[in-house]
């Protein structure tokens, strides 16, 4: 009995041993994933919505926070910051490897812009529709930040 249990653990050494741990760069990399839905209906009371899906890395696994924002959504029309996200802590066990995963960002909808001038969020039927994409990026504890990603065009719909 006691040779079979000298005989799993050292199975279990050396299978532990052979494992790669992933090599990922200390700055965090995200990838674009996905959008729920490409349309949104225009209003300033966050009626409507959708979700964008990132996929992410971090060498040293030290994103998140429980204080900081450290996701941010940059509105390409304007080039302004839209939107802030904060990442909670995440377990750091196991991070000296790296961590990996995905996140799930719920955006609200925004006002439909015109080349005309025309006051932002107003209905327009000269201007039916209006699109956007947005650049997003993370930063970690450390201060270094991702690359960004853009989004696909959303169509917002106008009137």
């Amino acid at each position: 009995m006691r040779n079979i249990l000298f005989a799993f653990l050292l199975v279990g050494l050396f299978l532990g041993g052979c494992i790669k741990a992933p090599d990922y760069p200390l700055e965090p990399v995200i990838e674009f994933a996905g959008l729920t839905k490409d349309t949104l209906d225009q209003d300033q009371f966050n009626t409507d919505s959708l979700i964008v899906v990132l996929n992410f890395t971090d060498g040293d696994g030290d994103l998140g926070s429980e204080n900081d924002v450290n996701v941010f959504i940059v509105d390409r029309r304007t080039d302004f910051i839209s939107d802030r996200f904060r990442i909670p802590r995440l377990d750091k066990a196991g991070s000296n490897n790296g961590i990996s995963g995905e996140l799930y960002l719920t955006l609200y909808t925004t006002c439909c812009t015109y080349p005309n001038g025309a006051p932002p969020c107003e209905p327009s039927t000269e201007f039916p529709t209006n699109t956007l994409s947005y650049e997003i990026y993370i930063v970690d504890q450390a201060g270094n930040r991702s690359n960004s990603v853009i989004t696909p065009e959303i169509v917002i719909r106008c009137n």
